[in-house]
């Protein structure tokens, strides 16, 4: 799974405070994270139990 805040139609709204990206890349100059299914899957778990953030990524409409 790739995740790119760049294209996030949330990108620099008040939901990046409560994303799991900005949690991950907390520090780094990154916008962008890739994860394999195993760890979406695990993160996913994690926010369903409340431990984590969930993913609040909404890609922007393509234009195709």
């Amino acid at each position: 799974m790739l995740i790119d805040c760049d294209e996030c139609v949330m990108q620099h709204t008040s939901a990046c405070d409560d994303c799991i990206v900005t949690v991950l890349l907390e520090g780094t100059p990154l916008r962008r994270v890739e994860l394999a299914d195993d760890e979406a899957e695990a993160i996913d778990t994690l926010a369903d139990a409340g431990l984590v953030p969930k993913l609040r990524l909404l890609k922007k409409a393509s234009n195709e």
